[in-house]
Formats: structure tokens, sequence, C-alpha cells
């Protein structure tokens, strides 16, 4: 397993970091220059919705959300996030306004609003866009309960916006990745964004409470596979909030990886006050402090899942 400290090494521009003073001028230049001093990643053939899910709260779903996506926005990708929970913390992290007022995903839900009216622009990261999502979105549940082809409402919005496609449909303009960050729960906003991804990401916390939810998240994906949306694959399991002095945490990564293999990220995302701090500032900890551990962590997280592509 490859730690901070190896990604640390490997990400180094400068050839001297051996003094406190070298590694300063280099956190500092990372931080204003960090995005474009990182070399770009080819981009797919045509955008891949992921869902990032977990019914379970506090295994860092949102957190993974927005940093991966920022962190594939410094690679040269096109990325949008989809806040589809009603607290907004995707929204917050990423800088954008997500107060009552604010076009949001209750109106791309519930109003049938062009997806393409609702997007705001993340002001900390280029290349990426962000849905919020205001406190409207807790009533969506019961309002779409009567509404005909309920489940679809949010696959019909993604698949009509204009940079949602192959190179040939949306041209160079498209968008490479869509994340759609699902709330704690397994209700009809998460069966929405189930029906609308083709790819799933889920974040497991290195603790054993974590593994206790996973099988009835897992019966719901088999579950919707088979009646709503026969394209979704769980292509990507990230390991957060490792820490490497417990063997609570190397036990239940060796676990996750026996069981679920090559979708295992290889980088597990360690515990780190930086990350926890970032969306305070409005910022993911890719701007906040792009030299920390976390921040490369995700990095490198997010470079995986680039390199190993769709699934077929």
């Amino acid at each position: 397993m490859r730690t901070a400290a190896d990604l640390a090494l490997a990400d180094s521009e400068f050839a001297d970091d051996a003094t406190p003073l070298a590694r300063a001028a280099e956190h500092i230049v990372l931080a204003r220059h960090g995005a474009r001093m990182r070399p770009s990643l080819p981009r797919p053939e045509s955008t891949r919705v992921f869902v990032v899910a977990n019914q379970k709260g506090g295994v860092g779903k949102t957190t993974s959300t927005v940093n991966v996506a920022a962190a594939l926005a410094q690679l040269g990708q096109r990325i949008l996030v989809i806040d589809l929970d009603p607290q907004g913390n995707a929204s917050t992290a990423l800088g954008v306004e997500h107060h009552r007022g604010v076009a949001s995903t209750y109106d791309a839900l519930v109003d049938g609003v062009p997806l393409v009216e609702v997007v705001s622009t993340c002001p900390e990261v280029e290349n990426l866009d962000v849905v919020p999502a205001t406190i409207d979105l807790a009533g969506a549940e019961i309002e779409l309960v009567s509404v005909v082809a309920r489940e679809s409402r949010l696959h019909k919005a993604i698949q009509g916006h204009p940079k949602v496609g192959s190179a040939t449909e949306a041209g160079e303009d498209r968008y490479d990745y869509v994340f759609i960050d699902c709330p704690p729960s397994l209700g009809l906003l998460t069966l929405n964004a189930l029906v609308a991804g083709a790819e799933m990401m889920i974040p497991i916390q290195a603790e054993y409470y974590a593994l206790e939810g996973l099988g009835q998240l897992l019966e719901t994906v088999e579950m919707v596979k088979a009646h709503l949306n026969p394209r979704l694959n769980v292509s990507t399991i990230l390991l957060t909030m490792y820490d490497a002095r417990t063997r609570l945490a190397a036990g239940v990564a060796d676990e996750v990886r026996d069981h679920f293999g090559d979708q295992v990220i290889k980088t597990a995302i360690p515990r780190s006050v930086r990350v926890s701090e970032a969306p305070s500032y409005g910022q993911t900890v890719m701007t906040y402090d792009p030299g920390s551990p976390g921040a490369l962590c995700y990095l490198e997280a997010a470079r995986e899942l680039a390199t190993k592509g769709a699934p077929r």
C-alpha cells in the first residue's frame, strides 16, 4: 500500500526538498500554481458518470467526491459535480452558493428545469462545475412519489445536458466526469443517482462498522441493475480515514481488497486534519493545502481512477 510519504516523493518537482525552507517554498508554489504544474491526463472518449454512495454516514463520501473531482480537474479533466444531498456539504466545499432561492438540483428533479440552467462554476478550481443542493431538496422525495418514472428524473436531466456524451456528440467542451454525491440513505434521491450512473464509487472507512452496511448497499445495487439500470457497475472502492498505526485499519483494508480485488484503489486516504479543515474555507484540500498528505493521496487516487478507464 502506498503511503503519503511515497506520493510526496514521487510528486515533488523540486530537486532539493531536504530543508524546511525548501519544503515551505514547494508548498507555496503548489498552493498557487499546483494545477498548472501537473501534467494533464488523456481525456476519456465519452463522459463517465459516477455515483458516490454509501448509506452509512461519516465515511468520507462527500469529502471524497469533492476532492477526487478537484484532483481530476487539476489533471486537465472537465468535471461536473451534482450535489444530491439536502445538507449541501459538497456545495459548501466547492465554494458555491446553496441557500434557498439558488437554482439547484431540486429545480432539475422536481420542476424539470434543464440541468444546464442550474449549473454554477467552482471559483477555486478551473474546469469544475457544480449543481448545488438547497434545503428544498429535503422535500423532493415526498413530491416525487406521485410522479411518473420518478426514479429516472436525474438520468433524463444528465443525458439532456449538451456537454454530456461522446466526443462526437458533445465535442471538445464535453464533461469528462460527472460525480453525483448522494445523501447517506437508500431513499428515492439515491435511487435516482443509481439509475443515472454507469459507474459507482463507494468510499469505505477503514473501521469494522463500515463493513456492516456494505452488504445492504450491494444488494440495492444488484436490484437496480436487475430492474432499472443494467449499465451500473461498482468500479471503484476507496478506503478513507486510514490510520496506518492500527491493526484494525490494516485488517479492514485487507478484507476489502480480498473481496473486491482490482476495484479497490491502491492509495488509501489517511486521516487528515487539513482535509477536515478545508470545507470551512469553502475549498477542497486540493487548493487549501495541496502539499498535505491528504491532498497528495487524493491526487494519486484520482489519477488511478482515470487511468483505469471505464469497465467494459
